[in-house]
């Protein structure tokens, strides 16, 4: 055996050690990983006599969501009543992931958006575990129909990117007092399986964001809202009720309610030149809202259907009211693996 036969036996002897060490060491930690997640994901702390987890570790999902929200408002100018009525265009997301002991990945694609027939956006994040969650959705939106009435006179809206934009962030949190037994992720995130009907007080804190903007056309909104800017700042704290009702094996069907208390909030017109701010007002609020219809499949199988709804009241009919109401629909299966 020559000289460079005998480097290259040796350099192959080398790699071929580094690449099993490496090897070894990654199996090693993958091992370390999953005994990790495996231990907490199976140390809740649960009555098993109401609430298991699923027995498989990997779920793969299909989802499809539907989005909406309005604005309405109402008040008086001048002496005269006016009242508006916005909604915005629905959005349609499909969504694929990957779930592994309740540590989740998903994609989504809009097909309204990617086809060019509006330019909202849309972020929606969630985290539900037994004893807290929260939610929170931001959307941008500039597609809105409706109609306003001034003094009696009925006149219809169609808005664009340039005449409207609507920017909104809503963020509820909840906490449970039943979390042994009533499981918020069984109805919603499905890392959950609820076996037995139960309920729980709960304690919540809602916030919201929001700044709308119209600057139409002097023919196509006259002077009552053209180049009008509003924002509103508002922040809530309350308390509710849910409940999972079993009514028989492998069923779910899920409702609370959560209204809150403004606290806080700060709101301001633009009407103009002119700027006003609205005092508050008792009893203003923001109600959040619950539902959820989920079947299990066999052994491996989960289909659902929920729905989120958010309605927000601030001012006085007197002056100027502001309503707002946000809601999503999801339908959901997956396959546990």
């Amino acid at each position: 055996m020559n000289r460079q036969t005998r480097i290259f036996a040796i350099a192959t002897l080398l790699f071929a050690t580094t690449l099993s060490a490496v090897a070894q060491n990654s199996h090693k930690l993958n091992r370390y990983l999953d005994s990790v997640l495996s231990v907490r994901y199976h140390r809740a702390d649960i009555d098993t006599n109401y609430v298991v987890r699923p027995d498989k570790k990997w779920t793969l999902t299909g989802r499809l969501n539907v989005s909406g929200a309005r604005i309405m408002g109402e008040g008086k100018r001048e002496g005269e009543p006016f009242e508006t009525r916005l909604t915005a265009d629905y959005k349609t997301t499909v969504c694929v992931g990957v779930s592994y002991m309740g540590l989740s990945a998903f994609l989504a694609l809009n097909p309204g958006k990617l086809l060019g027939k509006y330019n909202d956006y849309e972020l929606n994040f969630q985290s539900y575990s037994p004893r807290f969650g929260f939610d929170i959705a931001y959307q941008d939106a500039h597609n809105f129909t409706g109609w306003y009435e001034v003094g009696g006179a009925h006149h219809d809206v169609t808005t664009s990117e340039e005449m409207f934009r609507l920017r909104t962030l809503n963020v509820n949190a909840y906490y449970v007092f039943n979390n042994r037994r009533f499981s918020y992720p069984a109805a919603f995130v499905h890392s959950y399986i609820q076996r037995r009907s139960a309920g729980s007080f709960l304690l919540a804190m809602s916030g919201q964001g929001q700044h709308g903007k119209i600057a139409g056309e002097e023919d196509a909104l006259e002077d009552i809202n053209r180049q009008m800017d509003f924002k509103m700042t508002n922040v809530a704290i309350g308390g509710g009720y849910g409940y999972n009702y079993v009514p028989a094996n492998g069923w779910l069907i899920h409702f609370s309610a959560l209204p809150t208390y403004i606290f806080y909030t700060q709101t301001s017109v633009t009407l103009g030149d002119t700027k006003a701010h609205i005092h508050h007002n008792f009893p203003e609020g923001i109600l959040t809202t619950r539902a959820a219809v989920v079947k299990q499949i066999g052994r491996n199988k989960v289909a659902g259907l929920s729905v989120r709804y958010n309605y927000t009241l601030i001012g006085d009919a007197d002056a100027l009211a502001i309503h707002n109401q946000k809601w999503r629909t999801r339908l959901y299966f997956g396959i546990r693996l």
